[in-house]
């Protein structure tokens, strides 16, 4: 365990990040996860409306650095194929 004060609040403050950052993480996967299930179902419309709330998440999840910015690209990209793969 820490010694120094300094040290202690470091601890205290990785504690209270790391579990922030695991919910919103936990939170844009759930929102795939929902665009993906919209999309096998063949709901074009749903899944649009899935698509953007997943979009603006996986954006702040980037923003904030909880992935790179580039697989937030990737995955934007892979749901906007296939939502525009739904015939």
């Amino acid at each position: 365990m820490a010694n120094h004060k300094s040290s202690i609040k470091r601890a205290r403050q990785t504690i209270v990040r790391t579990e922030r950052n695991r919910a919103e993480k936990s939170r844009f996967k759930t929102l795939r996860k929902g665009v993906l299930s919209a999309i096998a179902a063949g709901d074009k419309e749903g899944a649009a409306k899935a698509s953007n709330s997943f979009s603006s998440a996986v954006d702040k999840a980037a923003k904030r650095n909880l992935i790179h910015p580039n697989k937030a690209a990737n995955l934007k990209s892979k749901t906007a194929k296939a939502i525009a793969a739904i015939a």
